[in-house]
């Protein structure tokens, strides 16, 4: 996949550019019923399907004091829309210049002038341009005047729910992982880098592997069943997300016991991908019944995964 890091001065061209339009965090199935219907109109006139993202997403530019919640940091996002056929991304950073540019401003400068689409397609809720004023209608009414083709994609409804990012936000941030894959087409997981600790997890005979979940929504407090993936092979993970009470971290922490595995991995990109909640965090009276607690939770692991 071709990546554009800056949508506002692009001066490349692709033939028969289909373009969609969105922050697409997640890249979940309503997504991904956006990018089959981008890849089929590709099709139809022999184009090239392309993917404008924003970044950072506008939540961080609107709101640059909240909680961290995103479900997709850029990264993540190239890797999932490449492995859906996306041929090009790009990237429109979100800044004041941005959030400012007015809807027609938008379609003639950016997607005129500097992507030169063919079509675009949009989502059921899609807008753009400042304070959202630029929806569908607008879009297709540009299409009409400068010869660019239009479709809308409809929301994607699975078990009465309109499949969102902001739906799946709130299953992460209440622990109900083991219902994401529905919605998202997948487990959820948080890749980082591996952080020097405490060492705490070592002297308890269970040591841990401590990951910056940087921008990422992170799941309720809680231990987790979950999968450890390292240099590309899977472990299986007991997984503690939060203060550890008993020992006291300064801030929550995402901290993963790997099973049947020892090594320095300090430094090391690992991703974790959460199956179920399996409890949630508690304060023990003593650090032998917080190793006893442990122990149950590592054997609880085992037994889930199995029986999958």
């Amino acid at each position: 996949m071709h990546i554009i890091t800056d949508a506002r001065t692009t001066s490349e061209h692709f033939p028969g550019l289909v373009l969609a339009v969105g922050c697409f965090d997640g890249v979940h199935l309503g997504h991904r019923q956006i990018v089959t219907a981008l890849i089929e109109e590709a099709e139809k006139i022999g184009g090239t399907p392309g993917i404008m993202t924003l970044d950072p997403n506008p939540r961080q530019f609107f709101s640059p004091g909240s909680a961290p919640n995103i479900l997709t940091p850029g990264r993540v996002k190239c890797k999932l829309l490449a492995a859906l056929g996306v041929q090009i991304l790009y990237f429109l950073p979100f800044d004041a210049r941005t959030a400012a540019m007015a809807p027609g401003t938008f379609v003639q400068e950016i997607l005129l002038d500097r992507c030169r689409i063919q079509g675009i397609i949009a989502g059921h809720d899609f807008a753009f341009g400042k304070g959202a004023a630029g929806n569908y209608e607008f879009l297709k009414e540009s299409g009409e005047k400068y010869g660019f083709f239009t479709r809308q994609v409809p929301p994607l409804i699975t078990g009465g729910q309109r499949i969102s990012s902001t739906l799946i936000r709130e299953l992460i941030l209440q622990g109900e992982v083991d219902t994401l894959p529905r919605y998202l087409g997948r487990h959820y997981s948080i890749t980082g880098v591996v952080q020097s600790g405490r060492g705490i997890g070592r002297t308890l005979g269970f040591p841990t592997v401590n990951l910056d979940p940087g921008e990422c929504a992170i799941p309720a407090h809680g231990v987790y069943a979950a999968r450890a993936r390292l240099k590309g092979v899977a472990y299986q993970a007991a997984v503690n997300i939060g203060i550890a009470p008993t020992i006291q971290h300064d801030k929550p922490m995402i901290e993963a016991h790997l099973l049947d595995f020892s090594g320095n991995i300090t430094g090391e990109e690992i991703e974790v991908i959460f199956y179920r909640r399996m409890r949630p965090e508690q304060r023990f009276h003593s650090r032998e019944a917080l190793v006893d607690a442990i122990a149950c939770d590592v054997e609880v692991v085992r037994e889930y995964f199995s029986a999958l």
